[in-house]
């Protein structure tokens, strides 16, 4: 089995790297979604997890404005939704966004990092409605693409759910039956041993 462990150095790099790589796949799964109005509320919800990582900065004029922006720049200019302002030009991209400093703090589990604790305990803070299972979908498919990047196994869906519920205190809780994960695709492979084929012709003659 290849055990070898893809580090951030060795992955393609980030745009903004202040969001972190889960956001980034997040906006990469935005692009994949081929109905458009499944894609607008895909969006919505990742600016709200943008805005909810930095609420020090909510009162900074054109803050949402900065989110829908680089939100473009992290689709690349390719995300075909409604912005609800005009972006910026990718041609007019002279410099990048202030870095924002990262908090020290212990990460529980260094396969999800840090974003992944604080974006489960932004899902739990969240009203019960299809915005709050829209976002636990995202986080419980991009953690199991992390899963996978790190330890190159497989990995069944209900270990992440019983992560995800340690990580929000019980407060969510997912069942097999109500989500179906498609992070990294459930690539188990069947490794049941096949039955030998016996050959009736190896050094015995056909009975007649």
């Amino acid at each position: 089995m290849d055990n070898h462990l893809e580090y951030n150095t060795q992955r393609e790099k980030l745009p903004l790297p202040e969001y972190g790589r889960s956001i980034q796949n997040m906006v990469d799964y935005a692009l994949t979604i081929e109905e458009r109005a499944e894609r607008q509320r895909c969006a919505n919800t990742i600016i709200n997890i943008m805005g909810n990582m930095f609420p020090h900065l909510r009162d900074v004029p054109d803050f949402k404005h900065k989110l829908w922006d680089h939100l473009a720049i992290m689709s690349g200019f390719k995300l075909d939704i409604d912005y609800p302002y005009e972006i910026v030009k990718k041609d007019c991209l002279d410099v990048k966004p202030e870095r924002i400093p990262y908090q020290n703090s212990h990460i529980r589990y260094r396969h999800y990092g840090r974003l992944i604790e604080s974006l489960v305990q932004k899902a739990v803070q969240y009203p019960e409605g299809e915005e709050k299972k829209q976002l636990v979908r995202l986080i419980a498919n991009h953690m199991k693409k992390d899963f996978m990047a790190w330890n190159k196994d497989t990995v069944e869906d209900k270990k992440i759910f019983d992560d995800i519920d340690e990580y929000s205190h019980g407060n969510i809780h997912l069942e097999e039956t109500q989500i179906q994960l498609t992070g990294g695709q459930n690539q188990q492979r069947n490794y049941a041993p096949r039955k030998r084929m016996t050959n009736n012709n190896n050094g015995q003659k056909r009975k007649y």
